[in-house]
């Protein structure tokens, strides 16, 4: 286990017990050990039985040897989509520091607070009240850091933990937000609170946390601040879109989903496939991710119908002629790049058996309207499902980029 206590040479009770067979019994260390490795290598339903075996070990033991493993068990069980399992086991943790005041590095902390935030069956005020334990548990942890009480680590080390730690706070505060935004949305000071707290968590960590910035866009929104939302949403895509996949400072898979919903929402479609685009190079398996490209180019064709039409009084006129044209042949690489995306969701979704019949009727819908455009999928001339995914969506991106030059010299043109 994690930094548990040791204990003498002559104390047998921690080192190798022996069986009634005279085979020896893996020491709690190496349980945990164990279990860690095969979390892994991807096998939870084995590293669940080795962490049950190393609570049944630790679970009567003082609360710096038994967090460890019941944290442990929480998180696995979460893997395995255990929810209920998952919650009682933080709820044990808790019992064992319910405050958060115990190390982190012997199990305590706050992670068991903000896990319990999300897993909350009433959700609502419950959930505001385990985030604001869980963000009390992260102030106190960078007060000590920020006083030197932890001990046995660098100075780098301590700088790389405070940041984790703030970032972690703001994430928190932002999640009282989101609750807020949604099942306290009636409280009469939802709207305050918010403002309050998207305030306090830029203040916490700086203004260019992703993270933050998405909150403060997903407010924006709400409040019909369309232009605000826009804003926020774009610096907090250029804090990490240009980074390595690797980069520890790019966000997690589940944030970039929410950042592609909202960027769609905010309108910036563009930008939203540049997101679903990498998000799909990460986990090629993604029903969301697929799901959402394929609508995201199923808005992009919608606005390009728009602009693909040209009157008959300015048929003379060759640049409107041209622009036309392009808006038409954009269109049908974002309609025949909407069916590619979307049957491929359609396919994981039976294959993987997903649950989300919300967004299973919407593809079906829109794949349905596509065929009546486009007429039977010949899948030959399309590539067919995953073949070629981004061929459709490289030349609109191509001819955005043309754009944007263009308009780049119109103006450099005007300037002079």
């Amino acid at each position: 286990m994690a930094k548990t206590k040791k204990t003498s040479g002559n104390n047998q009770k921690d080192g190798k017990k022996k069986m009634a067979n005279g085979k020896s019994t893996p020491s709690p260390e190496q349980l945990y050990a164990s279990a860690l490795e095969l979390v892994e290598q991807s096998q939870p339903e084995e590293a669940l039985r080795v962490a049950k075996q190393l609570w049944s070990q630790v679970q009567n033991r003082s609360a710096t040897e038994a967090l460890p493993a019941v944290n442990l068990l929480g998180e696995i069980s979460i893997e395995l989509g255990a929810v209920d399992s998952a919650r009682g086991y933080f709820e044990q943790a808790v019992q064992l520091d319910p405050e958060g005041k115990v190390p982190e590095a012997l199990g305590g902390g706050a992670e068991k607070f903000l896990w319990l935030a999300q897993l909350s069956e009433e959700g609502g005020k419950e959930s505001v009240a385990w985030f604001e334990k869980g963000a009390k548990a992260l102030q106190y942890e960078i007060e000590a850091i920020e006083n030197r009480q932890v001990q046995g680590l660098t100075d780098e080390q301590l700088l790389m933990m405070r940041v984790d730690k703030k970032r972690k706070l703001a994430n928190a505060l932002c999640g009282i937000v989101e609750v807020y935004m949604t099942d306290l949305s009636w409280e009469d000071d939802a709207e305050t609170r918010c403002e309050n707290l998207i305030t306090e968590a830029m203040s916490v960590e700086d203004e260019t946390s992703p993270e933050v910035l998405q909150t403060l866009a997903s407010v924006r929104l709400s409040q019909e601040r369309k232009e605000d939302a826009r804003s926020a949403l774009k610096r907090s895509l250029a804090t990490w879109i240009d980074l390595e996949p690797e980069d520890p400072a790019v966000p997690d898979f589940a944030t970039k989903i929410s950042l592609s919903r909202l960027l769609m929402e905010a309108e910036l479609e563009t930008e939203a496939m540049e997101v679903l685009d990498r998000l799909i190079q990460e986990d090629d398996q993604s029903v969301e991710a697929w799901y959402l490209g394929g609508w995201c180019q199923h808005l992009i064709a919608e606005g390009s119908k728009d602009n693909a039409d040209w009157k008959d009084d300015s048929a003379m006129d060759t640049g409107a002629e041209g622009q036309a044209l392009a808006n038409q042949e954009k269109m049908q690489l974002a309609l025949k790049g909407s069916r590619r995306w979307l049957n491929t969701s359609l396919k994981l979704y039976k294959q993987q058996e997903y649950e989300d019949e919300r967004l299973f009727g919407h593809a079906k819908e829109l794949v349905a309207k596509l065929d009546t455009v486009l007429g039977p999928e010949d899948a030959q001339a399309e590539g067919g499902d995953e073949e070629g995914w981004g061929e459709e969506w490289e030349g609109i991106a191509e001819d955005d980029e043309e754009e944007e030059e263009d308009d780049g010299e119109d103006q450099q043109m005007k300037d002079s």
